[in-house]
């Protein structure tokens, strides 16, 4: 019998998958992604800085190279690679990211535009001075719990002991596996405010906290518009925000007025600003503003600075509402206030915060001054016992003199047993016996120095031993009493508002939503050209006029109409698309122009363009229909002057397409060309008039399998008009005129 096979465990496949899916999830969102509500720090961070602090990197120690501490953080606690580290580095020193930067840089590390930082050979850090107090101060104090990292050759903490709610303060983003956390930086000075009211009454409700944190503290400034909103967020940790830059008005030269954006949104960090730029000018290009003469980023390390220069008279208000509607000066910030509590994945309000931080801030004080206490009660102790040992020093001396080694001098210390220590009397060794210092005790005295026994060094060692009883009295208050912890724990947050708090950058307020009211062009008109790769764009009639014989031989369309108007285009498949012309691009005559699916539902992937026309020019004529399978008709103009962007043109049969749309103007004769090599000509007049739901009439019977592929038109007055067919030239003119639906004639040449 093969044992081994009794140990194959049968099991579903999707089961395993699940399971490992799972598995690999929940590593992401715990170890990765995430931060953790108590010290608002993601594994990445957490370990970068305490790798920072564990290396001596201090707030007034020198700089050291990056690439150390990025190799260091790798080797001992984070083994997912080098640019994760280094970036995470880069973001807790940019002070336009995060509210309360956690580390000095020094070098390039990237602006506010979007430069990336320096290589990370280049560039030096330390930790910031209030990283040091307020998330590693207390970490040798035994505060918080150490695990073995990766590999299990080093300790690490499982979290910082953080002072203050840096979830708050400094927010967080990051994608995890189905789930993002998205939370923005606060005030400092608020969220600390915010804290001691609830540290002193629990009971307080969102609203009743929010009369202390305002809502979000943006780094880059910018305007809450949505105030009233903010409550909701606050209470379900979900939400939009709106944000604004802020625009400020400059008196320039002549009479003109400056805008400057001085603030941005903070959604508007990095390439967002180039983005920004890009979107003014389209904005000019397009015509949806005359009012900007020149756009420049005057930003600078001072702070932000984009100044858009105006024409004299121009309404500003108006292209301020502009500005919000269609850039990215008006943005949303996305609230989702994600963190890992209690060791999973919780969305939390302002309220859950706050609990969690206080329960960790009494956790981390509990055994800090556990810790301390236990220090205190050893140490007094053990000047208990030296201030004994100074009251009979003559007897101990005696002891040890006596003593052949230091084991019996420390036995009679400890238990008072004299056996084989010699003395001068009866009566010191009756004294001796009596002895009963503690094992702590017995050790300091052997150790004591003789410079110990000096007046002046026994009164310090006396008013050290009442600085001790004092801090144990201390400590013991502190432990037993939720006033007296809370008292310490707020007098804390008090030094650090003191020390670190700033004002508010970010305005908060309620505004009503931009309405930008767009401006009647003036009339006028425009051509408009399309090639044919379906690239449009609109010129002016002088442009046109100097470049009419190019203009013919490089577009597939080429016609008049008004800059207000609509271009609509019929397709292969029957439909119609219609286009505003102010959506075209206004330009000069080498332009490349705009693809036309563009500005319009057009697919260029499943449709072909038949026919281009100016809508209004639509309503005086007449249109003619041909379809691949022959079906014609004669459509009003008037029923393409239509709202929708795209409606059906006409009615196809399975399998059938529209070969042939044009106007139905001074027209002689029509002339259907079949793939077989039949021709058909009659007159364009006994094509009946139809509703463009209609089908249409038979125009010409073909043999089976055969399709109409060309169809060509002769006007009233048009001498002659040849095509090439079977590599020879054809004069249609000569074809016999013959009737409607009927087969034609196959034409060899």
């Amino acid at each position: 019998m093969n044992t081994s096979l009794d140990r194959i465990l049968k099991t579903e496949f999707s089961e395993i998958m699940e399971k490992n899916y799972i598995d690999y999830a929940m590593s992401v969102i715990i170890a990765r992604a995430l931060p953790d509500v108590r010290d608002g720090l993601k594994p990445v961070q957490r370990r970068t800085l305490y790798d920072m602090y564990e290396l001596g990197i201090r707030s007034d120690k020198p700089y050291r190279k990056s690439a150390r501490i990025v190799g260091d953080t790798m080797g001992k606690y984070h083994p997912h690679g080098d640019s994760s580290i280094y970036d995470a580095l880069v973001v807790m020193s940019q002070d336009f990211k995060k509210g309360l930067p956690l580390v000095d840089g020094h070098g390039n590390f990237g602006n506010i535009e979007g430069d990336g930082a320096a290589a990370m050979r280049y560039t030096e850090a330390r930790l910031e001075k209030i990283t040091e107090e307020a998330f590693l101060g207390d970490l040798d104090k035994d505060v918080v719990d150490f695990v073995p990292n990766f590999d299990e050759t080093e300790k690490e903490p499982s979290v910082l002991p953080v002072r203050i709610p840096n979830f708050l303060v400094n927010g967080s983003e990051g994608i995890a596996v189905g789930m993002a956390t998205s939370t923005p930086p606060h005030n400092l000075g608020e969220v600390i405010d915010a804290t001691k009211a609830y540290m002193n009454d629990p009971e307080l409700s969102t609203a009743q906290l929010m009369r202390y944190i305002k809502g979000p503290d943006f780094p880059t400034g910018g305007i809450v518009i949505n105030k009233d909103e903010l409550r909701e967020i606050y209470e379900t940790g979900m939400g939009k925000i709106r944000i604004r830059g802020r625009i400020e008005e400059e008196k320039a030269k002549g009479g003109k007025v400056n805008l400057v954006i001085t603030e941005i949104p903070y959604t508007m960090i990095g390439m967002n600003i180039g983005k920004f730029l890009l979107d003014v000018a389209d904005l000019v290009e397009s015509r949806k503003t005359t009012d900007i003469v020149d756009i420049s980023n005057q930003s600078s390390k001072e702070g932000i600075r984009i100044v858009l220069e105006l024409k004299k008279d121009a309404d500003i208000e108006n292209l301020k509402n502009l500005l919000y509607k269609k850039t990215r000066l008006e943005d949303t910030f996305g609230v989702n206030m994600l963190a890992i509590c209690n060791g999973r994945p919780e969305t939390m309000g302002l309220k859950s915060i706050l609990k969690a931080n206080v329960d960790f801030q009494i956790e981390v004080a509990t055994r800090k001054y556990n810790t301390l206490l236990n220090k205190e009660l050893e140490k007094r102790e053990i000047q208990e016992g030296l201030i004994k040992a100074c009251n009979v020093i003559d007897l101990i001396i005696e002891i040890l003199r006596g003593s052949k080694d230091r084991a019996m001098a420390k036995k009679c210390l400890v238990e008072g047993d004299t056996t084989g220590i010699k003395f001068k009397s009866r009566e010191s060794q009756g004294m001796a016996a009596q002895l009963m210092f503690t094992e702590k005790q017995a050790n300091a005295i052997l150790e004591m120095r003789l410079y110990k026994l000096i007046g002046l060094e026994i009164e310090a060692l006396i008013k050290e031993h009442d600085e001790t009883v004092a801090n144990i009295y201390r400590y013991e208050d502190i432990l037993e009493s939720r006033d007296s912890m809370m008292q310490v724990l707020i007098n804390d947050l008090d030094e650090f508002k003191k020390k670190y708090a700033r004002k508010r950058r970010t305005e908060i307020t309620n505004a009503e939503e931009a309405v930008y009211v767009e401006k009647e062009a003036e009339e006028m008109d425009v051509m408009f050209l399309m090639d044919r790769f379906g690239y449009a764009r609109i010129i002016d009639m002088p442009t046109f006029e100097r470049n009419k014989e190019t203009a013919y031989e490089e577009n597939r369309f080429v016609f008049q109409c008004k800059n207000t108007g609509k271009i609509v285009i019929f397709t292969n498949t029957g439909q119609l698309h219609s286009v505003k012309v102010k959506d075209l691009p206004f330009g000069k005559f080498r332009d490349k122009g705009v693809p036309i699916d563009n500005v319009s539902n057009f697919s260029a992937e499943s449709e072909f363009i038949v026919y281009a026309a100016s809508q209004s020019d639509l309503n005086l004529y007449r249109l003619i229909f041909v379809t691949a399978n022959s079906m014609c008709k004669v459509v009003s103009g008037g029923e393409f002057d239509v709202s929708k962007r795209t409606v059906a043109a006409t009615n196809l049969m399975d399998g059938d397409e529209v070969v042939s749309v044009i106007k139905f103007v001074d027209l002689k004769s029509i002339i259907m060309r079949t793939s077989g090599g039949f021709f058909l000509r009659f007159d364009p007049e006994t094509i009946p008039e139809k509703k463009k739901t209609a089908v249409g009439v038979r125009g010409m019977k073909l043999n089976p399998g055969d399709k109409v592929e060309a169809v060509y038109y002769i006007q009233i007055g048009q001498e002659d008009l040849t095509i090439e067919h079977n590599g020879k030239q054809l004069e249609l003119s000569r074809l016999k005129l013959g009737t409607r639906d009927s087969k034609g004639t196959k034409v060899r040449v």
